[in-house]
């Protein structure tokens, strides 16, 4: 919550550290892109010439160097397209660029914390800023408080600026024995449902995707500086909205998990938005699904209340029976409904689907604590020796 002068100073700062980080890139990408070491015998002494102080620097060619290895391994893994893709090529001609108000890392050499007094210290070109004013929840200050660690990044968006400070939160002791798992079946029609009978319906949350997507069109359409500003104005909104469901919905099974002792098993569903084929009319439906997101908070929220996590082959799995285990594809008679054609059984589809994970939940989690070690050659002559010996009379 800086005051004017501040925001002003800030706002300069970031847009320096950022000219000077596209610099760098362009420096980097002519040189081929070398080690950081490397990269910094070419560019600290300007650097340095343009104001930055020697921190500022050093996180501005260390800021830079991230961007290339991210970019490295996003086409590493095919996520920009195969060789010789526009997207691709694109990505590999040109230096990488970035926003003026890009964030920006913060170590304590360059910002400090006043907690009790609720402000901080932060460098900037202007100078060493102090007494800037921040607020935050107060569970939010008590984690900052007592886990606080390393650096943190001075982000500005929409004309207001955020500090990104990480903190280290200590796992809670696994639990080895859970009394079994429950499986977590994800979906666009009902967000999350378990074996234990909770459903997340996605009603809410695709009523609320359709009305922003219809806005967002007339918007577009209209093209004038009002709506431009509208548009503006209600960017990421949808994004927050969904965030906030995932983060209801991960707390509520882990919550049951963490109470049950039980473990939590999710589907592997990497890379199913290449492998499904969908009409163009289901396809934003699809690509605005946030599986991920929702896996990511369930996976550290369970690991701060010691709760095992486990993913499964999803195959099958909404057309296999839980109870006989038959698969058929015409067990799934629609969305919401399945009907074993064997054993006759007619339950809610997603739940079946999440009964059929717990099981693969169990098995894995039995295989993964399977020793996998071979005997060594004397425990082998100890059993053996056990078995000649006589039975006692």
């Amino acid at each position: 919550m800086p005051e004017a002068d501040q925001a002003a100073a800030l706002r300069s700062t970031l847009r320096a550290v950022n000219d000077a980080a596209c610099w760098v890139s362009v420096v980097a990408f002519e040189c081929g892109v070398p080690r950081e070491w490397e990269l910094r015998k070419h560019t600290y002494a300007e650097l340095k010439a343009r104001g930055l102080g020697a921190q500022a620097a050093q996180h501005v060619i260390k800021k830079t160097r991230d961007a290339y290895t991210a970019l490295k391994a996003n086409i590493r893994a095919g996520n920009l397209g195969k060789p010789g893709s526009k997207r691709r090529v694109k990505a590999e001609s040109k230096p990488i660029a970035f926003r003026p108000e890009a964030a920006q890392p913060y170590d304590d050499r360059c910002l400090s914390w006043q907690f009790d007094a609720g402000t901080v210290s932060i460098w900037t070109t202007a100078g060493r800023l102090k007494g800037v004013r921040f607020t935050c929840s107060p569970d939010a200050l008590k984690m900052l408080r007592e886990h606080r660690q390393g650096e943190s990044d001075l982000i500005e968006r929409d004309g207001e600026f955020y500090l990104v400070a990480t903190c280290d939160v200590l796992e809670e002791p696994l639990n080895e024995d859970p009394t079994g798992f429950i499986g977590v079946d994800l979906g666009i029609a009902n967000i999350a449902t378990t074996s234990t009978g909770y459903r997340a319906a996605g009603r809410g949350l695709n009523r609320h995707r359709r009305r922003q997507l219809d806005l967002r069109r007339k918007l577009q359409a209209k093209g004038t500086k009002a709506a431009k500003r509208l548009l503006k104005k209600r960017s990421r909104k949808e994004a927050r909205h969904a965030a906030n469901v995932n983060h209801i919905v991960s707390k509520a099974i882990v919550t049951t998990a963490e109470r049950t002792g039980a473990g939590i098993a999710l589907e592997g569903l990497t890379g199913i938005r290449g492998r499904v084929r969908l009409r163009k009319d289901q396809r934003t439906s699809l690509h605005s699904w946030s599986f991920h997101q929702l896996a990511v908070f369930v996976g550290y929220k369970a690991k701060r209340a010691g709760v095992p996590l486990v993913y499964v082959d999803p195959a099958y799995t909404s057309q296999e029976c839980s109870e006989c285990h038959h698969i058929d594809r015409k067990n799934r008679v629609d969305q919401a409904t399945f009907a074993c054609r064997a054993c006759g059984i007619v339950m809610h589809a997603d739940f079946n689907a999440s009964r059929n994970i717990a099981r693969r939940g169990e098995t894995v989690w039995t295989a993964g604590r399977e020793s996998r070690v071979p005997a060594t050659a004397t425990q082998v002559a100890q059993t053996w020796e056990a078995t000649r010996q006589p039975a006692a009379p």
